[in-house]
């Protein structure tokens, strides 16, 4: 899958940028995208159901747009206005990484139910139960579905330590 680069410009978050595979490299370069505009148009198709809201970091108005139909349709209709703002402020909150934000909701939202987005991010055990209890019998699911930005960029953040640590023992 190819991945879209931009200019890092926030201070929240550790500088990840492309460059060799395994090398973060800190001083120069493009910040790797973690929310794709794309993946949260199409997600906004579905927007009366909060999805793009949850995507882009936002699950306590995703479960206000998922439980008022993106605020009786009026809301969805604006969020096409507010993506591209969306998508900056989840640029800013959220760490990039070899973990990738795009891929584990489209794994997510089409197979949440077998755990392979807990897979996806290394926990085994947690995507086992979730194979065989499909989703904690939904529980699980909705857990995800509010934390998974939180997940992978605490992943991602654990990585990037550890690469650099490795870097400068080296």
């Amino acid at each position: 899958m190819m991945k879209n680069y931009q200019p890092f410009t926030g201070a929240s978050k550790a500088n990840y940028f492309a460059g060799d595979a395994g090398k973060p490299q800190v001083e120069h370069g493009d910040l790797l995208e973690s929310h794709s505009l794309l993946l949260g148009y199409v997600l906004w198709l579905f927007g009366f159901f909060g999805t793009h809201r949850f995507y882009f970091g936002r699950p306590i108005s995703g479960v206000i747009w998922l439980l008022t139909f993106g605020l009786l349709g009026i809301g969805w209709l604006v969020d096409i206005f507010l993506i591209p703002e969306m998508k900056q402020t989840a640029e800013r909150e959220f760490q990039s990484g070899p973990l990738d934000f795009n891929l584990a909701w489209i794994f997510f939202i089409l197979l949440g139910v077998l755990g392979v987005h807990r897979f996806y991010q290394g926990k085994l055990f947690t995507g086992l139960a979730f194979f065989f209890t499909a989703g904690f019998f939904g529980i699980g699911l909705i857990y995800d579905l509010l934390t998974l930005n939180d997940q992978l960029s605490e992943l991602n953040q654990r990585w990037l330590r550890k690469s650099q640590k490795a870097a400068l023992s080296h």
